[in-house]
């Protein structure tokens, strides 16, 4: 028996190869191998993912969400690169429990894009979860060589609290290869106005109060405006990573499930083959993670594998539960009175429990 073992992380607690390693030294007492497959679905973690899988490291130092240089990474297999928002500019940058909601800018992700291109890959997938910003991209544009001015013609160093006195801008100089295929992997499809907007609907996640959401917004309706058209911004995902995915969308990239996309590019199928079952983990499930969320994706194409699951928390009822595919579930809430959201030890350790668990309903079904 082996047991294909594919987390996605536990936000704020365990990277998805934490959840994996310890699942599969749960397994390991159990005396059933594992095949471990940490995984991502475009949202931070991507990078490490892609590193698990065999992609190289690539060091690169760029601008944090809030201005300060910091040291991150994207990964690549030579021809693809993964580079991430959430620890190039996302909210990983910023000193613990602190926002910057007008002032952060997507420049140090645009930074590690334009390092990306430099090694001569073919394809960069753009990773938009974990932003801090809601700049409508124009941070990253800048970072690739776009330039704005303000009515007066003096240049604008774009955030959101500049996005309105943007009066003009100029693409020519975006240094980004033309046969390079950008590729926005993202499982959002909030587009970059209204009330389904950036703004509204994730600026209050990155520390906007009311005032400031509709500063945001008025900036994003002016910055789209001005580089696209009174039109721009309705399209499904321009909103995402505070409208990075609508100047992603401006230079050509193309969006895809996350999910999906990850699966294929860490090597899903390959590993499953030679599995009987599959465990899949993340930190919360509820009734939209029916809703192509990377376990509903992992179970459908694991069928008819037995799917098992272990999550830090889960709202799903017996018949969702059943409908996406998984046939045990096990909650981390619910074997301790500790926290271990807040608790990364007190995770892994009940994380390799419930794997063991799992190992021994394998081993013995007759006597769960």
């Amino acid at each position: 028996m082996r047991v294909l073992v594919a987390p996605d992380k536990f936000k704020g607690s365990l990277s998805a190869v934490q959840v994996a390693a310890a699942a599969g030294q749960g397994l390991a007492t159990a005396g059933v191998q594992a095949s471990l497959l940490p995984l991502a679905d475009g949202g931070d973690g991507s990078v490490a993912a892609a590193l698990h899988a065999g992609f190289t490291a690539h060091d690169v130092a760029v601008r944090g969400a809030d201005g300060r240089t910091v040291k991150a990474q994207f990964a690549s297999d030579g021809r693809t690169a993964v580079v991430e928002v959430a620890s190039t500019c996302g909210l990983a940058t910023l000193d613990a429990g602190t926002f910057a909601p007008t002032t952060a800018s997507s420049h140090g992700f645009g930074q590690a894009v334009a390092a990306a291109a430099a090694t001569g890959v073919r394809r960069i997938v753009l990773a938009l979860g974990g932003s801090a910003s809601t700049d409508g991209g124009s941070g990253m544009l800048a970072a690739l060589g776009a330039r704005f001015h303000d009515v007066a013609g003096a240049e604008v160093e774009p955030c959101g609290d500049t996005l309105a006195d943007i009066a003009s801008a100029d693409f020519a100089a975006i240094a980004m290869p033309r046969d390079v295929e950008l590729i926005v992997a993202t499982d959002v499809a909030n587009p970059l106005l209204g009330p389904d907007g950036a703004a509204a609907v994730f600026g209050p996640q990155k520390g906007a109060n009311t005032d400031q959401v509709r500063l945001l917004e008025a900036g994003l309706k002016s910055f789209a405006s001005t580089v696209a058209g009174p039109a721009a911004g309705s399209e499904p995902g321009a909103g995402a990573a505070g409208g990075i995915g609508f100047a992603a969308m401006l230079l050509g990239a193309r969006p895809v499930s996350g999910a999906e996309f990850f699966l294929d590019l860490l090597g899903f199928d390959t590993e499953l083959e030679r599995c009987q079952a599959v465990l899949v983990g993340e930190g919360s499930m509820d009734a939209q993670t029916l809703w192509g969320k990377l376990p509903a994706v992992i179970a459908a194409r694991a069928a008819p594998r037995p799917v098992y699951a272990i999550v830090g928390h889960s709202t799903l009822s017996g018949s969702e539960q059943s409908q996406l595919g998984i046939g045990h579930l096990c909650t981390l809430t619910g074997m301790t009175t500790g926290d271990p959201s807040r608790d990364p030890d007190l995770s892994f350790t009940l994380v390799r429990r419930a794997a063991a668990a799992i190992g021994q309903r394998l081993r013995h079904p007759a006597e769960t």
